[in-house]
């Protein structure tokens, strides 16, 4: 069946403004924490266990509830679960900021990420319903996509600020505010859509999407911290076998919680390939830049923050002109040549050295990133387009599912290639008079060895810490040659799996 094509007029584009206000709250919540974490740690003293929980369960909540509320929304209305979400937020931003003891900051931030499962979907799922002019809602995603981007750049500025004047709980606190007003405008601004054939939840397809997204987040991030061990298989291969299981039972259900038959649509299934290896290959910037500026280059955590400044200017010109330039050079085009730009920024990464390489490395990342972003910008919004109106809710989860997959996994093989490379690496450039102790401390990482000189004499210190920036430089390139060489695949994975009635951006949906 064919809808008729209706162009969105000044309350949508007002409601789209709303949208992007939680979207904008999660991406600064991401790094605000890691500035106030001394903070957190001088004031809860939580033990190594709990600081493991705090950072981590707010990454496993969202990553492991998204299915499941993308196909809740879907169900109940997305501007319901919206409205929902946006309450849990707000009073568990309020309990993390107000905590007094570790276990209650644990629990808050485990709401909060259950809450911000329902924020990611919602909105997107929202964009799909208000706008169904094709090329608006291509613009639509740019801009809901470029404020995450713009969010986690700025978040450490912003963070940075609120520690500077206030407590802790303030970079929690911050977004009570901004959940109120999606509260008090939502329901004048946001249309309600839901599906409404659907009928009730099965709990045992949640059980297993839940138990097997954070099962395969886990195995990732151990595989991230330890290298190939037992604690990250076995995560890895619950994971995989609890996949298996949830798959099949989706295929017997009337009322299934993932409609299998979205993978069936070639744009569909292309544009999540290319989602989710794209942003891999991004997590390299995103991982490894940060690091760089603060351990090598010796800049605080501020400046280096304000050194990323070019990397967000660059992520919005990409995601903002990425519909009008798709309207004139097609979809496939655009994602493959903005890709080869990616390729290019990533090479140019390959040749960074410890000295004197700081606009090399801003180059290069500006480079990367300013090609990646048509790419998530076009294959989200493929990703929505191509699915029927009804499953909105479902086919936006799936799409933020792949990049929090994207994300865990180019963490967890960018980490385990930087180790391998570093350890491999620092053995012949260390001092030959070094004591044993030192060495072997120095051997494990380069904040490791960063933390091993300071009771060594100056010029053997200094020694360590070139050995440990040139091996861990060394490790930067090698993971630019790995990222460039994966988007030289996404190129030719464009230019063949996208159709050629996704090269430009259509006039109507068809809805199946």
């Amino acid at each position: 069946m064919t809808e008729t094509t209706t162009r969105a007029g000044r309350r949508e584009w007002l409601g789209l403004g709303l949208l992007t206000l939680p979207l904008f709250v999660l991406a600064i919540d991401v790094s605000a924490l890691f500035l106030a974490a001394p903070h957190i740690g001088a004031d809860l003293a939580p033990s190594a266990t709990q600081w493991l929980w705090i950072l981590d369960i707010y990454g496993f909540m969202i990553a492991g509830f998204l299915v499941t509320m993308g196909s809740i929304g879907d169900r109940i209305g997305r501007r319901r679960l919206l409205l929902v979400g946006s309450a849990a937020f707000a009073l568990a931003s309020a309990l993390a900021a107000f905590a007094q003891e570790p276990v209650v900051l644990i629990a808050a931030r485990a709401v909060l990420g259950v809450a911000g499962a329902t924020l990611m979907p919602s909105t997107l799922a929202l964009i799909r319903t208000m706008f169904r002019d094709d090329a608006q809602r291509a613009t639509a995603i740019s801009v809901w996509m470029t404020t995450f981007s713009v969010g986690v750049a700025l978040g450490a500025l912003f963070g940075g600020a609120l520690l500077q004047l206030f407590w802790w709980g303030s970079v929690f606190l911050a977004a009570v505010p901004v959940m109120l007003l999606v509260l008090v405008l939502g329901p004048r601004l946001l249309p309600e859509s839901r599906d409404p054939s659907a009928g009730g939840t099965d709990w045992a397809s949640v059980a297993l999407s839940v138990a097997g997204i954070i099962a395969v987040v886990q195995g990732l991030k151990e595989l991230a911290a330890e290298g190939i061990t037992a604690g990250a298989l076995l995560p890895l291969g619950a994971g995989a076998a609890l996949a298996t299981v949830f798959v099949r039972r989706q295929r017997r259900l009337a009322q299934p919680l993932i409609d299998l038959t979205l993978f069936s649509r070639r744009a569909f299934s292309t544009a999540l390939a290319l989602l989710t290896a794209g942003i891999f290959a991004a997590t390299a910037v995103n991982f490894l830049i940060p690091q760089y500026l603060q351990l090598v280059a010796g800049h605080s955590p501020l400046r280096a923050g304000l050194f990323t400044t070019p990397l967000a200017l660059a992520a919005m010109a990409g995601s903002l002109t990425a519909p009008w330039l798709a309207a004139r050079f097609g979809t496939a085009r655009l994602i493959a040549a903005g890709t080869a730009v990616s390729v290019a920024g990533y090479l140019v990464l390959s040749q960074v050295g410890t000295t004197g390489s700081l606009g090399t490395l801003l180059v290069g990342a500006c480079l990367a990133v300013l090609g990646m972003c048509p790419m998530t910008v076009l294959t989200t919004h493929l990703v929505v387009a191509s699915a029927p109106e009804h499953k909105a809710g479902s086919a936006a989860a799936l799409s933020e599912t792949s990049g929090e997959l994207g994300v865990a996994l180019g963490i967890a093989v960018t980490g385990s290639v930087v180790t391998a490379v570093y350890r491999a690496d620092i053995g012949g450039r260390l001092p030959a008079d070094l004591p044993a102790e030192a060495a072997e401390a120095a051997s494990g990482s380069i904040t490791a060895a960063h933390s091993s000189v300071a009771q060594l004499p100056a010029e053997l210190a200094q020694g360590v810490i070139r050995a440990a920036d040139e091996a861990f430089t060394h490790g930067l390139n090698v993971v630019g040659y790995l990222s460039a060489a994966v988007s030289a695949v996404l190129i030719a994975l464009a230019l063949i799996g996208l159709r050629e009635d996704t090269a430009r951006p259509r006039t109507q949906d068809a809805d199946a």
